[in-house]
């Protein structure tokens, strides 16, 4: 990952507490579809965990509780101390959309079973983390309702190894550090069903010579929303050109995002009653909800998800708050449209700062989506240095990941 450019800008912190934040990597279906997130600790200064096991599930679930006013369909998976499961802390958490991972240095103890039993009793669901071909394990296949693959670490004998003995379980397979596609199919084709890792390393996009006509307009809007002054009579010709775009934002105006007092029936009431800004926001969001319905319902999330963090960072960076709402949308637009960057970006009149960021350089907005990636992944090192860098406290990081969080489930479920 890249280093933000004014390395040397960057103040010391010696007495700085240990950072503690929450990413969120989502588990994919075979459709490509989201099918749960597991949850992400991490402290110190490496992008591993390394700190008081303990703290560290209290913290998960705290965050969890935090997101529950908001809850979707998608399971959470939860990685879990034997204290955690042994004095019931989980039970904080509601079973139906909870998966507890059971961690691979955690033995099979008959107390600890009892304790794993009561709350499968309870409708919790378990899931073996990095899972291995070890006979002292096996008690823990009993209530497995996941078993996690680790294709990094496990090679191709080792998986057979694990098939071997879960074939007479009735757990699903999860391919977890699937960083390509060759290894999505290779992991399809063993019999894994869920898959992690896979999406943030992109997903192969087909390239074409033509763009369709559809995303010739979804181009169009992304470049007149771009403009400033927006001009709205454009907008509203290239919307109405599409029927499946003026409902997706008809629909999404009426949600309760905006809890607008009235009905709005035609696209110019909706810019009259949510303003300009916000109508910018508002035609992204469709558009990508429309162009993700027929790709990638995880990139729409993690669009939606950027998008807004981008957003919220607009004071610190002294930017202009749509511009870095588009600059997080557009990040994952290839996903979205299955269409090579250069060729995006190639249609759309961005300035040079905005297409270096996307096309992965640096540039002064480039820090903005470093620390999106940065909480994405739990990459503790880099995170630091970018918070450092623009004076934002691990509270308020923390605070405006969650409120990302929020806002892209809404928007997802209203525009989806």
């Amino acid at each position: 990952m890249r280093k933000i450019q004014s390395r040397d800008s960057l103040q010391a912190s010696t007495s700085a507490a240990p950072m503690r934040f929450i990413g969120r990597q989502p588990i994919l279906d075979l459709r490509g579809k989201i099918y749960g997130y597991e949850m992400l600790f991490r402290t110190d200064r490496k992008n591993v965990f390394s700190g008081d096991a303990e703290d560290a599930s209290r913290d998960v679930i705290d965050h969890c509780l935090l997101l529950m006013p908001n809850p979707r369909r998608e399971l959470t998976f939860i990685n879990c101390t034997k204290n955690v499961l042994m004095t019931g802390m989980v039970t904080l958490l509601p079973p139906a959309s909870t998966v507890l991972e059971i961690l691979e240095d955690i033995d099979p103890e008959p107390e600890l079973m009892k304790a794993c039993w009561d709350l499968k009793k309870k409708g919790y669901r378990f899931a073996l983390d990095d899972f291995s071909p070890d006979e002292s394990k096996l008690p823990f296949l009993e209530i497995a309702d996941f078993i996690k693959i680790d294709f990094l670490a496990a090679d191709a004998r080792k998986r057979r190894e694990i098939y071997a003995l879960t074939a007479q379980t009735k757990a699903t397979l999860l391919a977890e550090k699937v960083e390509t596609e060759a290894d999505v199919q290779r992991a399809r084709s063993e019999g894994c069903t869920l898959f992690q890792g896979y999406f943030f390393s992109k997903p192969t996009v087909v390239r074409t010579t033509v763009i369709p006509q559809n995303y010739v307009i979804y181009l169009q809007l992304f470049a007149a929303l771009n403009r400033a002054p927006a001009d709205i009579s454009e907008i509203e010709q290239l919307v109405s050109s599409d029927a499946s775009l003026c409902y997706r934002l008809l629909r999404l105006v009426n949600s309760t995002i905006y809890a607008l007092p009235t009905e709005v029936s035609s696209i110019r009431s909706a810019l009259m009653l949510v303003g300009d800004d916000e109508f910018r926001k508002m035609v992204t969001v469709a558009v990508a909800g429309l162009a993700a319905s027929t790709h990638s319902e995880a990139a729409l999330h993690l669009a939606l998800e950027r998008a807004r963090f981008c957003e919220l960072l607009a004071p610190s960076m002294n930017e202009s708050a749509s511009r870095l709402y588009l600059l997080g949308m557009l990040s994952v637009i290839d996903v979205i449209l299955g269409m090579p960057m250069k060729q995006i970006l190639n249609a759309l009149p961005l300035d040079h700062e905005m297409k270096a960021a996307l096309l992965g350089g640096r540039s002064s907005l480039s820090v903005a989506l470093d620390f999106a990636r940065c909480h994405e992944s739990g990459d503790l090192q880099e995170h630091g240095e970018i918070q450092r860098a623009l004076g934002i406290t691990n509270e308020a990081a923390s605070m405006i990941y969650l409120d990302a969080l929020q806002w892209a489930d809404k928007a997802a479920r209203a525009t989806l």
